[in-house]
């Protein structure tokens, strides 16, 4: 008992577990880290997938073989977490290393929501175009863009946005699937559009004569809202918030993937020739699901199992670029999910009906939005073939390590721009180290702090259980702590069993809390 404890005391400043902890451990040259060139990076970010859906982690009813080839060829985690359950907050911590728990305004963002990473902050795109890479981010974004919520002209360059961010090429959805305005931009302006059709978004009344979901739902041809997503309807799918004009502009949903895998590949091929970072989002699996018509109906799981065969599709084209242009062997590729999964997260699609015996949340409890385990527990799979050898780490690892292992990896200096919370985990990406983190922190509405053996739960007075998602949240008025090794299904509290426990995880948490608090950088 008193290891146990001592391994999550707040004393850990002078504890050799911790001696390496936060800002030390980004800047850590360790010795068995010899590498010979600069690698070209992939960074394939999926949505809503989780722990359970690929075949790589068990799944049965759905084959992602080229998702499963890199997975064999690699190092496929099995503790790795996002740094929330949700969109947003995930590509925030992502991106600049801090856990979006610190910032206001780093929930779910509306389609019309201002970029919510601050310009002039050291982000992983910054750190990786000064020390030589060309950046690109291709797919998703959801970070919001422009200076001022609701208040984008859409119809020119808005900014801020990627570029501003460390992103030398740009070719994004506006924001998400589900939410208007339903365009690409390139380099940040919408692709396509027409001047004499303007673009107009709001998501406070709608544009008079426009059709929407609820009052129209004649004209949905495609995919008909189980809850919410009744308002504009665009491509025969009713969507949150309103919209009109851009009619030349907008996207087709079924062709989606690839749009953004044609030019991700293109990206590749553009910059073989010198070192480059892709971040590449895909919109697969998140709602609206309605894939290509040649992927539709190739699993009995409805849209939901055919999006994680079109996923895997993207993953083999990229594959198949890289080795096309000769760079495979030299690049790093990293697999992962933004957050656990969702089955029926706003549209009728046949998910629910076709679910049989599939478990998207794998052996975990929870799912996206919920506080646990699998709404934060993700696939993550390191491909390297320069530098990894095959296997399975129980490393414990987080999303929000990107920014300080990157920067370790191509030897960016100024470690001191990127926050503590971000720390050096190159060691457990490569296999060597198979410990990885101390502690993790995830965000669900509500805190909860993982170590290698130990999850809890901060008390909350939200809902415990979503009826629309049937999702369980997680959040409960009491303590929670489980033993994530011998429990990892949560179902054992056993907070009242260990008080100095959860004495000692409560103080760790306060004291994370109340370090970095208004952080600016």
């Amino acid at each position: 008992m008193k290891k146990l404890i001592s391994i999550i005391s707040v004393s850990f400043v002078a504890s050799p577990i911790f001696a390496n902890s936060a800002s030390d451990n980004k800047s850590a040259q360790s010795a068995s880290i010899n590498i010979k060139s600069q690698p070209n990076i992939v960074l394939i970010y999926a949505d809503d997938i989780g722990y359970g859906d690929l075949s790589s982690y068990g799944a049965k009813q759905v084959n992602t073989p080229n998702t499963d080839t890199l997975a064999a060829n690699g190092i496929r985690f099995t503790n790795a977490h996002s740094a929330a359950a949700t969109s947003t907050p995930s590509r925030y911590g992502l991106f600049t290393g801090e856990y979006p728990w610190r910032r206001r305004g780093t929930g779910v963002a509306n389609g019309d929501a201002a970029l919510i990473i601050n310009p002039d902050r050291v982000t992983l795109p910054k750190v990786l175009q000064q020390m030589g890479y060309t950046t690109g981010a291709v797919g998703k974004w959801h970070l919001g863009i422009g200076d001022k919520s609701g208040e984008q002209d859409w119809n020119g360059h808005v900014t801020p946005g990627p570029a501003e961010i460390g992103f030398d090429y740009s070719y994004i959805m506006a924001e998400t699937g589900d939410r208007v305005p339903c365009v690409f931009m390139e380099n940040q302006r919408v692709v396509n559009l027409n001047p004499n059709d303007p673009i107009h978004v709001s998501y406070k009344e709608n544009f008079e004569g426009e059709p929407t979901g609820k009052d129209n739902p004649e004209l949905l041809t495609k995919l008909h809202p189980s809850h919410g997503h009744n308002q504009s309807i665009v491509n025969g799918i009713s969507r949150i918030g309103y919209m009109k004009g851009g009619r030349s502009a907008l996207w087709e949903d079924e062709n989606i993937a690839d749009s953004i895998t044609v030019h991700a590949t293109r990206f590749i091929e553009r910059n073989s020739d010198k070192p480059f970072f892709l971040y590449f989002g895909t919109n697969d699996i998140h709602v609206p699901r309605y894939p290509h018509e040649r992927f539709r109906g190739v699993t009995e799981m409805g849209h939901r199992g055919d999006a994680i065969v079109q996923f895997d599709w993207s993953v083999g084209e990229i594959v198949k670029a890289l080795k096309k242009a000769g760079i495979f062997e030299n690049t790093l590729i990293i697999i992962t999910s933004d957050n656990g999964p969702v089955v029926d997260d706003g549209y009728h699609d046949g998910s629910v009906e076709g679910l049989m015996d599939h478990k998207p949340w794998g052996p975990f409890r929870g799912g996206k939005y919920s506080n646990f385990e699998a709404g934060t527990r993700v696939p993550f799979i390191v491909h390297w073939p320069e530098r990894v050898n095959p296997n399975v780490s129980p490393a414990l690892i987080s999303q929000i390590d990107m920014t300080a292992t990157m920067a370790v990896l191509t030897g960016f200096e100024k470690t001191d721009k990127i926050p503590d919370d971000s720390q050096n985990q190159l060691n457990a990406w490569l296999g060597i180290d198979i410990s990885g983190r101390d502690y993790i922190i995830s965000s669900a509405g509500s805190l909860s702090i993982l170590t290698r053996v130990w999850k809890y739960i901060e008390p909350s007075s939200g809902r415990s259980y979503n009826p629309l998602t049937n999702t369980e949240l997680g959040n409960s008025s009491d303590d929670q702590l489980y033993n994530i090794v011998t429990d990892r299904s949560e179902y054992e509290n056993v907070a009242d069993k260990n008080p100095q426990i959860v004495e000692e995880m409560k103080k760790l948490l306060d004291f994370e809390k109340k370090k970095g608090i208004n952080l600016e950088l």
